[in-house]
Order: C-alpha cells, then structure tokens, then sequence
C-alpha cells in the first residue's frame, strides 16, 4: 500500500517540493550534513566536477560551456537542449508501461489473491484458479487505465503551473564578443531578459536571482551581491549562508561549503546575482542523491497511514477467520479437502482487493475535477486535508484585496503633497534588480511618461543594497552626472525611522526629537486608518569623500526621511461571501500578515471579519508555546508578522487539534506553507512559494478556495464509501458462513460460488468515484479517523447475517433444500439474495438519508448496481447455471427475496439513524 499513490503524484508537478525531498532524505539516512561528513557521500566525479568550477576563474568557465556574460543565444540552448535533454533528475518522469503495470499489481491484495490462485490450480480447481485469476486481472488493469489517464491529464494540468528562470540572452542584433569581454556587468543593453521553464535549462546558461527564486540546477556565481541562500535541506543549517563570486574559504572542505557554488533545490533568501549553470538534471548533485535514494521508501503520510490500518485490519481479520471457517467445517462435515478450498474462497471475499484502485481512481478523478475550478492539487493525499481543514490562514494582500495596488498618495513626512518623495521613490523601483513587489510595480506606472524619461536619463545607477525580511527595506545608490551619489533607502516606517537622524520638511532638515517623531507617527496613523499602507522613503548625499565602488546595510545610517508614498489595495467584492461561505463549511479564517495593524483593521472591517483585538508579532516573540496556543484560539487576525511568527502561529493550531491550512504567495510565506497541513499557493508566487505548497490555485480567491475545498470533502467521501462498504460487508459475509458452517450437513455456499460473487460485487464498486455525494456531508470538515472503522463493522456488518440466516431458513423449510441432495438449490438461493443485499448496501450506507428517496446515487452506480444484480439472477436461471453449479430457482422464491431485501433496507435504515444519532455519520 506505500505505493498506492506513487505512480500519479510523481509524475505530477516534480512532487511535493524540492526542499521537503531533501528533508525526507534526512530522516530516512540520517541527520549528518552533506557537506561535513556525508550522509551520502557525493559521487565523486560531480565533486569534482564542481571543485574544479569552484576554483576556475569566472571567465574560464564561460570560455569551457562556451558562453558569455549576456548568456546563450536562443538557438544555441535549443540545440543543447535537444542533446542533454530537459533539466529533471530521472526518478521524476513517468514510468516505463511495463514497470507502472508492476507496480499498479504490487500489492498486498493482489500478491495475496496470486497465492491463492496458485493453490487453486496446484489442486486442480481450474474456475477457481480462473475467477481469482480474474479478479487480479481486473483490480490491476483497472488500476493501470485509470492512472494512465491520470498521468495525462496530469501532464495537461503541469501546463497551467510551472517554475521558470530569469535567463540572460544577447540581445537582438548584438554580436557576441570574447566570454568575458566586458566583464559581468549584465545591466547594460546588449542584454535582455526571458522567462525560461526551469525543465529547459541547459549548462552554459546565465541566470538572474533574486529573493524567492528556486535554484533551478549546479550554479558557478558571477555576480552577487548581499546575496544569502537557504542551504538548510542540504546542510541542516538553520541559518541562511552568505555567497560570493570568488571562494574565500578552504579549497580542500566539502564542496557544500564552497561559497561560490550554489546548489539545485535550493533557494534565494535576499539578495540578488547572477549565475552560470554548470549542471543540470541528473548531473546535479539533486540528481545525483535522488538516483541514489529513489529505491528508499517515502515517509508515510498520516493518509497513507490511514490506508495501510484498514488494509492490515481486514488482512488480519482475514487471517483469523479463515482458519476458524476450515476448523469448524472440517470437524463438522468431515471432508477437510473441502473444507480448505471453502476456507480459501473465504479468504479471497475477505481480500478488498479493489480498495488500491478505487482510492486512486477516487482521488484523481478529484484532481482533475477541482483543476475545472481553478485549483491544481499538486499531491494527491492532499485532497484529504483540503476536506478536513478546519483553519484557514491566509494573508491579507490579494486575498482579502484586489491584489491591484494603486500609489494614492506621495506626501511629505508632515502628510503635505510632495513630487520630490514621488522621483525618488520612481528612482528605487526602478533601478532595484531584485524582487519587485506590487508596491514598486504601482510607484512605475503612477509617475507620468515625461518624468519616467527625465529621471532615467538623468541617473545612472551604481549599487544597490537588496530587500530582506529582516531589515523590511532596500537602497539604491545612483549619481546624476555630479560627484555626488545618492542613496535612496524606501520601506517600512518604523524600520526606515531605525536609520534616520532628521527628517525634511521643504528646505528645512530637522532633527528628530520626541516631537517630530510623535507629529511623523501621527500623520501614518492617519494614512493607515484609511485603509492606505504606508512606505517610508528617506535618502542620503554621499559626498566625494564619502563615495565607493560597492555599498552594502552598513550605508543605510544617517539618513534624513523625506516622506511617504501611500498605496491602496481596495477589498474584493467576493471577499465578504466567502468568507461567510467558508463559515458555512465549517471552515475559520484567520488573518496572519505583515502590515500593520490600522490597515488591517481597515480591510478586515470593509469585508466583514470580525477582528477584536489584532495580535502582533513582538507579542508573539516573548509568548512560550502554551501560552500561544491560547492566544491563536481567541484571535483571529494577527498583525505585523514575521516569517517565523507565521510559522509559530499554524504550528500553534496544529498542536491544539486543527487541521490547518496556510494560503500565501511570498518568500516570507514558505516557512508556514511547510509547516501547515496544506499549503496552498498561486500561479503567480515566487518559486519557493509555489515548490511548498500542495495545491495551487489559478485564481488568488477564497471563493475558489471554498470551492475546492467541497470537492476536497466530495472525493475523501466517496473513497470513504467503499471502505465502510467493504469492512462491512466482508464482516457480515463471515459471520453468515460461521453460522451456516455449524448447523448445515453441506457447505452453505461452494468455493467457486462466493469467487463468483465477489468478482461480480468488485465489479459493481468501480463507478463509486462517481457517486453524488450529499450537501449535508460537504457542511463540515471531514477527517480520516479508521478508529472508528472496526465500530461499523460490528454495527453493520451483522445486520446482512441476519437476513442470511432467515434465507438459509426459507430455503431449509419452505423449498426443503435440507439435505446434501438439495444443496444446489440452497445453494443457489444464498448466493442471489447475498449478491443483490451487497449490491443493495451500497445505497444503503452511502448515505445517511433515506436511500432512492431522499438521496439517489449517481447514475453510473445505479446502472451498474441494476446490471451486477440482472447478472446475479441470470447465472442460476440462465444456460450457465449447471456451468456454475447452480439451478434455477422456483418464482415463489422471489416474493421472499425482494421481502428479505425490503426488511433489509428498512433495518438497516433504523440502525444507520440510531448510529448516526450517537456517533456520528462521517
């Protein structure tokens, strides 16, 4: 059962996420970090390979891939393209047919089911041998045609979301010089910049990298500034590692350690460069560990946990009962050689050998169905928790807000209208190199063309000191022809007011005392109350003196602050109906964001959230776990977070009982989408945003979300279905033979009697994935307990035994089929009506309403039940019957049957009410 999912979700979308591989290779091999004594040593010719890039000058190594600092021209990657191939480690493309119909057969029912066959035909009992036969042909055909289609919608699915890379090209009409002709300046324009899928990446390319970028391959930097990488899936370092263009470390540590490397699977902190890739694929040192570790069995999902309890409950009860049925029909009837075949046929019906197939097909048929609705579900097993979320928590921008940021304000710190605080706020947006946000994009477009070609032509970049999370800001240094260089710092206020020693107003510069600092805080205050966010821009004259080549944080002191430019993101109009949707399903949302607490008040109000008292993030930084725990239970919105706060926080959830779900699009964001139950993302999102999220949605909307969560709850249900359908039925089943096996002088049913009617009861079971599913179901959030699992198997497993046993009377005392020499036609009579009760249970129990009534099955499954049971009825009254062993049954028979069944349905309608009444009905 490990593998029932594998096939599908590794072919979809290069699984979960790079990083959370890497840490499940940790736990599976040990803690030891690569680069410091190796878990797994890494193969010694892509140490090399990549000691030699390390140490080799910049230019070189352009000169080996025969590149250049502008990169690849188009149709030279086309050509490597065509002889590498595409940028993914092999175990993430599809299987082999041949291997995939291995794997859609391994497992333990089916290898079961194959020993039992070969028992079969060792003694002879060829239909035996041939329905079992059967029965694993078709569980592993099914299986296979239903994830083959799967794969190839997943393929079409992998279309609508997919990584890229910003990869450097000559541009048009340029002509290429010696690698290396003019350095590794790549601002200029003989260079443009295209978006590359990560799959098409060869070696030789130059890539840009900036904060939230995933590295897509084996990495040789060239340019790098204040650039720092997270490394921990590799290393187990908790802390980012700063990297530089030339090595300054020991050549002779571990290649992990080399500080100009930069590894696939890893990703961008702060910071920006650019980079030229030395490997791709399996020549990786991703690749390289995946190949190796492949074989290694994945970490079991606490879904897959689920699976394998209930799979292991009815082998053992199969284990148990098995043999008790051959002891006592041994000792009673005396023919053991019977008795063991008997015995074996009851093993085979307690085998639910369709359960691998019915719960993938059930989940993919819910992946594709929600990628209707705009939601792609990257992991399978995440359907599940998509239905059991019981606590959203989201951001606030573009989920709550139109996510189409305006500039509405540019003022002077005293709140007075300012085209000064305008120019330099254009001037930061617009030469920063690294992760422009909406906030820069709206600063962009605001300023008018006249200005946008005065500014540009005016000033000339020189550095830049790139956006982090800590610091909450970035710079830009740029000089207008003079011997003067301007620093332009623009970011949060309180983080902006850290560096500043004055503040300007017109063409006084003012210190900033307590006074000016309260009038400053006021007048955001102000701004923030109407819903504006406010960005502090301040600024510094470097004199001659003062000048550099290259400025880093250390600049950013003493600067005088300017003003503000103040943006407005207006709520979304669906935002209010959703969320009472959400409400609706049982599903609360929580607030959890970055910006301050007047804005988010503000959004919070216009959308119809209640907020009470907002939590902030340096209240979080003193609270120990517990007390925590208490806070995220009373309060929904939760103000001025940091990544790590966000992460506390669904931690916090989780460890009260929740099943947590965290929406997000940033850098700052993938922490808690790691951390949540589910994680879920946009199109749109930065790359490690999008690699650690299990579902991402093609619209940023609750109202989508809200939908896909109802068809998360549709497809756990109907997988459901057919677990209690088949514990249930299988337990009765037993029951009934244990009673009929130490009364009657013959077997109750022949071996080759209960194969039939198994194949035939699998049969009707394949349209469940397509079942309806009632609305009273989707209100709640449903969770995966097996627990409860053996509790309705003794509720309702013995409800269809004792309408066996009265047929086993009608039999013995109204048609006299009470002798060895009448066992056909008791025979036959126990196996229509115990075919059409298991054909009946399934409408039955897949409801907790009044079956065909109140709640009617999809018509696939009521075509095929009427179909299964049509067949039922024609063996023993048809030509075939003496084939079976069976003979046709008297017309008296039937008024009996549909009043067993009538009584059947009205029983097991009381009981399924009293259950639900007590304990639920999930």
């Amino acid at each position: 059962m490990k593998n029932v999912l594998k096939s599908f979700f590794e072919s979809f979308l290069r699984s979960r996420h790079m990083l959370h591989h890497f840490e499940r290779w940790q736990t599976l091999l040990g803690s030891k970090p690569v680069g410091t004594g190796s878990f797994v040593s890494m193969p010694p010719d892509i140490a090399k390979a990549l000691g030699t890039a390390s140490r080799t000058d910049a230019g070189e190594m352009l000169l080996k891939l025969n590149s250049s600092p502008r990169g690849l021209s188009e149709g030279h990657a086309q050509v490597l393209r065509k002889r590498l191939g595409s940028n993914e480690v092999r175990h993430e493309q599809p299987l082999p047919w041949w291997q995939h119909l291995w794997q859609c057969y391994r497992n333990p029912f089916n290898l079961l089911l194959t020993v039992l066959a070969l028992v079969s035909y060792v003694t002879e009992d060829m239909k035996a041998t041939l329905v079992i036969g059967s029965m694993v042909v078709l569980s592993t055909v099914l299986r296979f045609l239903q994830e083959s289609r799967s794969n190839k919608a997943a393929d079409r699915l992998k279309a609508m979301v997919s990584n890229t890379s910003t990869v450097l090209r000559p541009a048009p009409g340029y002509k290429a010089g010696a690698a290396g002709d003019e350095g590794f300046d790549t601002t200029h324009a003989g260079t443009v910049r295209v978006e590359v899928p990560m799959r098409d990446l060869v070696p030789g390319e130059v890539i840009a990298l900036s904060a939230g970028d995933m590295i897509p391959a084996d990495c040789r930097l060239l340019t790098a500034k204040d650039l720092f990488i997270s490394q921990s899936a590799l290393t187990g370092e908790a802390m980012p590692v700063e990297k530089f263009v030339v090595d300054r470390g020991d050549h002779a540590a571990g290649v992990l350690e080399r500080e100009n490397l930069l590894f696939m699977g890893t990703n961008v902190i702060s910071g920006t460069a650019t980079a030229l890739i030395v490997h791709t694929g399996d020549r990786t040192f991703f690749g390289a560990l995946a190949q190796r570790v492949t074989a290694t069995d994945r970490g079991t999902s606490a879904f897959q946990a689920g699976i394998n309890r209930v799979s292991w409950v009815l082998i053992r009860f199969m284990l148990v009962m098995a043999p008790l049925v051959l002891v006592i029909n041994g000792v009673a009837k005396g023919d053991w050689w019977e008795a063991a075949l008997f015995a074996l046929s009851i093993a085979v019906g307690l085998t639910p050998e369709m359960l691998p197939m019915i719960v993938t097909a059930t989940l993919a048929k819910g992946a594709v169905v929600m990628s209707r609705q705009k939601v792609i579900v990257k992991r399978l097993e995440a359907i599940h928790n998509f239905g059991a979320m019981d606590v959203l928590c989201t951001d606030k921008t573009g989920t709550l807000t139109q996510d189409r940021i305006v500039l509405e304000r540019h003022t002077n710190a005293w709140g007075e209208g300012s085209d000064h605080v305008l120019q330099l706020a254009y001037l930061n947006s617009f030469h920063q190199t690294g992760l422009k946000n909406l906030l820069d994009k709206a600063v962009l477009s605001h300023a008018e063309l006249q200005l946008e070609t005065r500014l540009q032509t005016a000033y000339r970049k020189i550095d830049e000191v790139p956006f982090d999370f800590s610091r909450r800001r970035m710079s830009v240094v740029v000089a207008n022809g003079g011997s003067e260089h301007l620093l332009i710092c623009k970011g949060a206020l309180e983080e902006i007011l850290s560096v500043c020693t004055s503040v300007e107003r017109g063409a006084e510069v003012l210190a900033l005392d307590a006074e000016v600092l309260a009038r400053i805080h006021r007048v955001a205050s102000e701004l923030n109350a109407q819903g504006l966010r406010v960005v502090a821009v301040a600024s510094r004259s470097l004199k001659t003196e003062a000048r550099k080549p290259a400025y880093g944080v250390a600049d950013e002191s003493g600067l005088t602050l300017l003003g503000y430019v103040a943006f407005l993101d207006p709520p979304k109009e669906s935002t209010a109906p959703a969320l009472r949707a959400l409400a609706e399903h049982g599903v609360a949302v929580k607030v959890l964001t970055g910006d301050n607490e007047l804005v988010t008040r503000k959004v919070c109000a216009d959308v119809g959230l209640e907020v009470g008292r907002i939590v902030l993030g340096r209240e979080i930084e003193d609270m120990a776990d517990a007390d925590l725990r208490l806070v995220v239970e009373a309060h929904q919105v939760f103000a001025k977070l940091t990544p790590a706060h966000k992460e506390r926080i669904v931690h916090a959830l989780h460890a009260n009982g929740h099943v947590v779900g965290f929406m997000g699009d940033g850098i700052n964001d993938a922490p808690a989408l790691r951390a949540a139950d589910i994680g879920i993302s946009v199109d749109g999102a930065v790359d490690v945003a999008k690699e650690s999220a299990d579902i991402i949605l093609l619209e940023k909307s609750l109202m989508v979300l809200e939908q896909g969560v109802i068809q998360g709850r549709r497809t756990f249900a109907n997988m459901l279905k057919y677990i209690k359908l088949t514990a249930s039925s299988n337990f009765g089943n037993v029951f009934s033979v244990l009673v009929a096996s130490a009364f009657l002088p013959f077997l109750p049913m022949l071996p080759l009697h209960l194969l039939v009617q198994n194949l035939l009861y699998d049969v009707s079971q394949i349209a469940i994935p397509f079942d309806n599913v009632d609305e009273e179901f989707l209100k709640s959030p449903q969770r995966w307990n097996p627990a409860d699992l053996g509790r309705f198997m003794v509720f309702f497993g013995p409800l269809s035994s004792v309408f066996d046993i009265l047929t086993f009377a009608v039999m013995w005392f109204v048609f006299a089929a009470n002798t060895v020499g009448h066992q056909t036609l008791f025979q036959s009579g126990w196996f229509v009506e115990g075919l059409l009760s298991q054909t009946l249970i399934v409408h039955l129990i897949r409801t907790r309403k009044i079956p065909f009534l109140q709640s009617r099955a999809a018509w696939p499954l009521l075509i095929m039940g009427a179909a299964i049971a049509a067949v039922g009825i024609w063996l023993p009254m048809g030509p075939l019957a003496h084939y079976f062993k069976l003979q046709a049954l008297p017309l008296m028979y039937f008024p009996w049957l549909v009043a067993m069944l009538v009584g059947y349905a009205v029983l097991t309608q009381a009981v399924k009410g009293w259950y639900a009444r007590r304990y639920g009905w999930q």
